[in-house]
Parts: C-alpha cells; sequence; structure tokens
C-alpha cells in the first residue's frame, strides 16, 4: 500500500496514482516512472567538473509529491538524515542531495505502484 511508505501522505500517493495513470503496465522500468515525474537525472557537466541536473520535464506535480517526500523524511527518518550528512561530507549541495533522494524515492514508490497492481489483478 503506497500510503503505509515512510513520508506518503494521502495527497502524495492520489498525485502519484494519477501520474502513473491507470495502466502501469506503460511504465516499463523504475527509470521510465522517474523521467514521467522529472525526477531523473540530466547531465550538466562541464570540462572536468562531472554533476547532474534535475529533470525540468515530466509532471511537476508528480516531482512536487517527491518533494514533499524528501522533505518529511529528511525531518523523521534517520537512514535519510544519514544520508544527507553522509553526502554533504562528500561536498555535495543540498539541491544535489535532494535531487539524488528524489530518485531514490521514485524508485521506491515504484515498486509499491507497480506490485499493488499486479496484487490486485491477480
Amino acid at each position: 500500500m503506497l500510503v503505509a511508505a515512510n513520508g506518503v501522505g494521502t495527497d502524495v500517493a492520489g498525485q502519484l496514482l494519477i501520474t502513473a495513470g491507470e495502466n502501469h503496465d506503460r511504465l516499463r522500468s523504475e527509470a521510465a516512472f522517474a523521467m514521467l515525474c522529472g525526477a531523473a537525472p540530466i547531465p550538466a557537466s562541464s570540462g572536468k567538473t562531472t554533476r547532474h541536473r534535475l529533470n525540468r520535464g515530466g509532471d511537476r506535480q508528480a516531482n512536487a509529491a517527491l518533494y514533499r517526500v524528501v522533505l518529511c523524511r529528511l525531518r523523521w527518518d534517520p537512514r535519510t538524515r544519514a544520508h544527507m550528512e553522509r553526502r554533504t561530507k562528500q561536498d555535495l549541495s543540498k539541491k544535489e542531495i535532494i535531487r539524488c533522494l528524489k530518485r531514490y524515492i521514485a524508485r521506491e514508490l515504484y515498486r509499491i505502484i507497480t506490485t499493488n497492481d499486479h496484487e490486485l489483478a491477480a
């Protein structure tokens, strides 16, 4: 169940289900779901610097829903807070860390959405 995930409320769950649509089979992978939500990284490197930026395409409401989950987890989830501290020590900015967390959360929620869909069909 999507609402059982840490940091996911009814508004976030509803938005992500709307974004995924009725036919979850059209989402071939978690990367496709992340791209649909606008949480897939896009290379933004120049010269010797290797970095990524957040995708500005996709469903902006789904992206905002993922952002709300990230903020909630940064406040209450010890694993996410430890991840933030570890990545901060690696000299990543807060913006880059949030981008990474959105991608991780999109991966986790994609698995929940697709497994619940197959359980309901059986």
